[in-house]
């Protein structure tokens, strides 16, 4: 089970995107001096089907990807949402999952994705922006079913 505690339009989650990110709870990853570790705890409501449906369409013309943040405790149910999404969308709206994990789970769904993020946070690595990050963050082409990895298209620029 997902549940979900809050959600926010943002900007810089994916390159070229205003993403509708929701935060799920639940978290199993516990990643040291994690910015988040609230979201470890079993706190918000359930994000089923319907749920996610009605925050998509409240949201509709004013995002272009919506993105699950977390829900590495239920991988499974993260690709069966979003994939649901991306075809009641025709793929217009595009879909993304920021993971804690180290690799992709067993039975991962790349027809689910446009974007997914892997990697535990390490403090010492820093975020996606940081050109020394841990984090990978990978477009999904739908014509060759390849994970394509974009991380430097994150990273600021640093003098």
């Amino acid at each position: 089970m997902l549940k979900y505690t809050n959600h926010d339009i943002v900007f810089q989650e994916f390159p070229d995107e205003v993403t509708l990110a929701i935060n799920l709870s639940l978290c199993p990853n516990r990643c040291p001096g994690c910015h988040s570790a609230w979201l470890q705890d079993d706190v918000g409501q359930e994000l089923d089907a319907a749920t996610l449906r009605s925050l998509t369409a409240h949201y509709a013309g004013a995002i272009t990807c919506v993105a699950l943040m977390g829900g590495d405790n239920d991988p499974a149910t993260v690709a069966a949402l979003l994939l649901a999404i991306r075809q009641e969308h025709g793929g217009r709206l595009r879909t993304g999952w920021y993971s804690g994990r180290e690799a992709l789970p067993e039975g991962f769904v790349p027809e689910a994705f446009d974007y997914v993020k892997l990697g535990p946070w390490r403090e010492a690595c820093g975020p996606l922006s940081h050109p020394h990050t841990n984090q990978r963050l990978y477009r999904i082409d739908h014509t060759t079913g390849r994970m394509l990895d974009i991380t430097v298209r994150m990273q600021r620029r640093m003098p």
